[in-house]
C-alpha cells in the first residue's frame, strides 16, 4: 500500500526500538546472530530513506545495558556486527553524521576505537545525524546526569550553587542526548508494547507507534506507514484540541 506523506510534516527526529531480529531468525531455523546481520541491512535501508525524506535525527536502540545479560556468544556476535557495519560507507554516501550514546566503558576497546573514528570521520556531514544507543539505558543516563550536576555543585560552579536552579532544562543539558531535539516519533517493531528503558525523559511528548513487523522486514513502506500514522495525529503538548486548532488557523505550529 502506498502512503501519501505530507513532506512538510516529516518528523524532525525519529527514534526506533529495533526489535525482532532473533525471532525473525529462529522462525527461519537460523541462529539469532543471522537475524542481527539481517537487521543491519534494515538499518542501511531505513537510514537512506530517512535521509531522503528529510529526517534530521534518527536514533536507533542497538544494545541496552540489560542486553549484557544475554549469552556471551550472542554479545560477541553483536559487537562484531558493530565493527563491520561501521565499515559501511552509508554515512558518506548519504552525508550522514554518526554519533553514539551510552555507557561505553563495557564496550571492547577495538569497538570503542571504531566508534570514535567513525564519529570523527563523519563529523562534517550535515544531511542527517544517525545516533546509535549502545550499552544504553535511560535510567543509567538520568542517574549519570544527576551525578554530573552534583559534581558541579560540589565544585562551587555558580549555576549549580542552589538546588532551586535545577530544572528540566538543566537536566536535559546533562543528558547524553543534549545535542539533539526530543524525538517526535518513537517506533517499536516486533510486536512488543513497551519502552524498555529507552529515552524515558526525552519521549515525554513523543508520538508512539508499535507494529508487529520484525526489524529485518521493516522497509521503506513500513516506515512510510509509521510516518503517515504520525501525520494523522494532533500533537497537543497538554493543550486542548481547540487551542491547537486556533494556533494552526493563526499560522502558528
Amino acid at each position: 500500500m502506498d502512503y501519501a506523506l505530507d513532506m512538510t510534516r516529516i518528523p524532525e527526529h525519529i527514534a526506533i526500538i529495533m526489535d525482532g531480529n532473533g525471532r525473525w531468525a529462529m522462525e527461519r531455523g537460523k541462529e539469532r546472530s543471522y537475524g542481527h546481520q539481517a537487521g543491519v541491512d534494515a538499518v542501511r535501508c531505513i537510514t537512506s530513506e530517512c535521509t531522503r525524506l528529510g529526517v534530521k535525527f534518527l536514533t536507533l536502540y542497538t544494545f541496552s545495558t540489560e542486553n549484557w545479560n544475554r549469552p556471551a556468544d550472542e554479545i560477541s556476535a553483536l559487537m562484531g556486527l558493530v565493527l563491520t557495519s561501521l565499515e559501511d560507507e552509508i554515512f558518506m554516501k548519504n552525508n550522514v553524521r554518526f554519533r553514539v550514546i551510552g555507557d561505553l566503558r563495557r564496550i571492547p576497546e577495538e569497538v570503542r576505537k571504531k566508534l570514535h573514528d567513525t564519529e570523527e570521520h563523519t563529523a562534517k556531514n550535515d544531511k542527517m545525524t544517525m545516533v546509535v544507543a549502545l550499552s544504553y539505558s535511560s535510567r543509567w543516563e538520568i542517574v549519570n546526569a544527576m551525578q554530573e550536576i552534583m559534581q558541579y555543585h560540589d565544585m562551587g560552579k555558580s549555576a549549580y550553587s542552589d538546588w532551586k536552579y535545577i530544572d528540566e532544562q538543566m537536566i536535559s543539558r546533562h543528558l547524553t542526548t543534549s545535542f539533539m531535539p526530543d524525538p517526535d516519533l518513537l517506533i517499536r517493531t516486533g510486536g512488543e508494547l513497551r519502552i524498555s528503558n529507552y529515552l524515558l525523559w526525552q519521549i515525554a511528548y513523543s508520538e508512539l507507534y508499535f507494529c508487529d513487523t520484525y526489524w529485518p522486514d521493516f522497509d521503506e513502506a513500513e516506515l512510510h506507514k509509521a510516518i503517515a500514522s504520525y501525520q494523522n495525529r494532533q500533537r497537543r503538548f497538554g493543550k486542548t484540541e481547540a487551542q491547537v486548532e486556533g494556533e494552526t488557523v493563526n499560522g502558528e505550529h
